[in-house]
């Protein structure tokens, strides 16, 4: 009977999970949220955060139920502990009990400083019969860019790259000769434009700024450009750029000046110290939670030597290059391989839990 109760618990958790990740990219700075409510085995209401500022998961789910009288017999699931605090929406803890729900399973609980256990022991103290821990390594891996946030004060950094057959990020170039060189296929390149969309910011080195000339923007995909990010040290860089276009936002990293409120944003950093980390920290103190590293091969690999990455995505097309600039090497096995046919998608993670 326990092992059927669980697996009935898991069946339910998964459904949260599917919930959740539908929020993906608009719900920032808030975590990815699914819930349902149950009652004798069946799903009578069911909800996912949309965005900051609106109603939560919890209370989506309890809005959705026809006869509110069932909720004294339910259950309510959730993948992340439900908040104890004022927002911008009241505490769903709160809800919960005056809604005289008896029973509440939780896939992990919010680390985060606002919440942390405070949520659960606010159900208990209103006598709710609370299971966490249920599905809890897909419930920290749904919001791993929220956990990464606030357990290690950093934006949860997502490296991608698209390398030849022989592993070169470009070929050698002739003097004058720039714009990009295409690895991957319109399925890799439509891929990227979606992943733009679930990330705060994308950040670039001088170099694929000025060669490349990228706009990084998600023009090929619904949703949000993130935040353009540039590292330019003497400011070098041509106005004309399409990367300082007003698709965007950007911020140009420099060691000469700092002007808020302005497009391009120059942000001064320290270039006698390392960059890297004054980076994320500005970017934390922005709250920008997430960050994906578009290259070029110095900037990648010197986030990769300073084991400041999490994530990694990278396209291997068809090409032979023989020569040029080499790809980067994780160092890891890849956690996933998907043939797009005109190249091959690998997935890298720097740890195996988060």
């Amino acid at each position: 009977m326990e092992r059927k109760a669980r697996e009935e618990d898991e069946r339910y958790m998964r459904r949260c999970l599917e919930l959740a990740r539908r929020g993906l990219g608009t719900t920032y700075p808030n975590p990815l949220v699914g819930s349902v409510i149950v009652h004798e085995g069946r799903i009578i209401g069911e909800g996912f955060h949309h965005r900051s500022g609106e109603p939560h998961a919890e209370v989506l789910a309890v809005r959705a139920v026809t006869d509110r009288r069932l909720l004294r017999q339910s259950t309510l699931y959730v993948n992340l502990e439900p908040c104890s605090h004022h927002g911008r929406t009241p505490p769903c803890a709160d809800m919960i009990v005056r809604e005289g729900i008896p029973r509440v399973v939780i896939g992990t609980l919010d680390t985060s400083e606002k919440v942390s256990g405070r949520g659960v022991a606010r159900l208990r103290d209103g006598g709710v019969e609370v299971i966490t821990g249920v599905l809890e390594e897909e419930s920290r891996y749904v919001n791993r860019r929220f956990f990464t946030f606030h357990e290690k004060k950093r934006p949860y950094v997502l490296l991608k790259w698209a390398e030849s057959a022989d592993g070169f990020l470009d070929e050698e170039r002739l003097p004058g000769q720039e714009g990009p060189n295409w690895i991957s296929g319109p399925l890799g390149r439509q891929a990227v434009h979606r992943w733009r969309t679930q990330e705060e910011a994308i950040l670039v080195g001088r170099k694929t700024a000025l060669i490349d000339d990228p706009l990084l923007t998600a023009r090929e995909w619904w949703g949000k450009n993130p935040l353009r990010l540039v590292i330019d040290r003497d400011l070098t860089l041509p106005a004309t750029l399409r990367i300082f276009n007003d698709e965007a936002p950007t911020i140009v990293f420099n060691h000469r000046l700092s002007r808020r409120h302005e497009h391009p944003e120059p942000v001064r950093i320290d270039f006698r110290e390392e960059i890297l980390p004054q980076i994320l920290e500005e970017l934390y103190r922005r709250q920008v939670q997430s960050v994906m590293v578009e290259g070029g091969a110095y900037t990648l690999q010197k986030f990769i030597e300073a084991d400041l990455w999490d994530e990694a995505r990278v396209f291997k097309g068809e090409r032979y290059f023989h020569a040029g600039v080499k790809a980067p090497a994780p160092g890891r096995q890849p956690a996933e391989k998907i043939d797009l046919g005109d190249s091959v998608y690998y997935r890298f993670f720097r740890c195996d839990h988060f």
